[in-house]
């Protein structure tokens, strides 16, 4: 497909999982999947400046062994991370140039906005810096990348219509989470007639490993296909999508992917009737009813992190896994600054503002017995 004059296939490797050798990023098997993927004829690859060796790892896999044009790489800006001058923020655009060594980039995004991220990006008027790099010709496609509600991206997007281009979170898990909101966060962006780069396709390789009853579909569907080929074409399937990227950490995981997207061309009726049954058995898994309007953090004197908290919890419900569900709560309670569920004083002024009748405290109950 060509969007943005550049014409890309629908698979890109994400960079930001790359397999290990005794603790450090392994280029040679590294080199062995890039090789893999554009012999196959894909050319889209994503690292960021906060991804830890990765841009170092692809300067070596790709960047000094491969003709310059034969590639699209992307990159992102993460001005949020001890930034506190707009000097230090614009000086991780030349360390990414020093480190991938890439000459330019084909796409340049504004990493992580949404909360309380976006006003860095504000106070440091990021956005005229990536325009100033786009007359200069150090990158030909500016865009951003979001984690937040639809409305604040119908925001950004009417305020910043000179980005070219969003990524956002979708599968089919989140498609109608509250937590997440993948649907309505793509309708809007296509209100805005702006390309969708996707992100988090397999759930952070939740979707690997779906929930029993979802297995029990997919493989009664196509017993032969990897769970993740179901999440990743799903994605692929959907209108004004730039690319998919999948966060592959070693070879079987390219080849899987490669062997399914290389002649990719749509989901059929049968395919798209079966991942409608898998949503309908994920929407009939009992969890914690949170829509994140996070009503009762403006009443809790606790300053506790609810809705993050709650977002953690339904995780372990659904994936089994207890590490992913430790990350959700660091990042959503304390990486925003609240506190976790043992903080509780059993108030109940929570209960009395949730739209959603939810029995907060039992909850949260569970949640310092469950997570800790």
């Amino acid at each position: 497909m060509s969007y943005l004059g550049e014409e890309i296939k629908k698979l890109g490797f994400g960079l930001m999982r790359l397999p290990q050798k005794a603790g450090r990023i392994d280029i040679e098997q590294t080199k062995t999947m890039v090789d893999l993927f554009l012999e196959a004829g894909f050319t889209y690859f994503d690292t960021a400046w906060a991804y830890a060796g990765s841009e170092d790892a692809i300067r070596q896999a790709l960047v000094e062994r491969y003709p310059r044009e034969s590639f699209q790489l992307a990159t992102k800006n993460a001005a949020w991370i001890n930034c506190k001058t707009r000097e230090e923020a614009i000086a991780q655009f030349d360390v990414s140039l020093k480190q991938t060594g890439a000459g330019y980039f084909d796409f340049y995004l504004l990493h992580n906005l949404g909360e309380g991220r976006t006003h860095f990006f504000d106070d440091f008027d990021m956005w005229s810096f990536v325009q100033e790099k786009k007359k200069e010709g150090l990158i030909k496609h500016a865009g951003f990348s979001f984690h937040s509600t639809p409305e604040e991206l119908d925001e950004l997007l009417t305020k910043h219509p000179e980005m070219e281009f969003v990524q956002l979170q979708i599968n089919y898990a989140d498609w109608e989470y509250p937590a997440v909101q993948s649907r309505r966060c793509y309708e809007v962006a296509r209100k805005h007639d702006k390309p969708v780069i996707i992100m988090e396709p397999v759930k952070g390789g939740m979707l690997a490993n779906p929930p029993v009853p979802v297995q029990r579909i997919l493989k009664g569907a196509e017993p032969d296909q990897s769970f993740a080929s179901w999440a990743i074409r799903f994605a692929a399937d959907l209108e004004g999508v730039i690319t998919v990227l999948s966060g592959m950490s070693n070879v079987e995981q390219m080849q899987d992917n490669l062997s399914y997207m290389k002649n990719f061309t749509g989901l059929t009726a049968a395919e798209q009737k079966t991942l409608r049954a898998a949503q309908e058995a994920l929407s009939h898994i009992s969890l914690i009813p949170c829509t994140s309007c996070n009503y009762c953090a403006k009443v809790c004197p606790n300053n506790i992190g609810i809705s993050g908290t709650f977002t953690a919890m339904n995780y372990l419900t659904l994936y089994r896994d207890q590490a992913a569900a430790a990350h959700q709560e660091a990042w959503l309670v304390g990486g925003h600054g609240k506190n976790k569920a043992n903080a509780c004083i059993h108030c109940g002024k929570c209960e009395e503002v949730c739209p959603q009748h939810i029995s907060i405290r039992t909850e949260l109950k569970k949640a310092t017995e469950m997570l800790g």
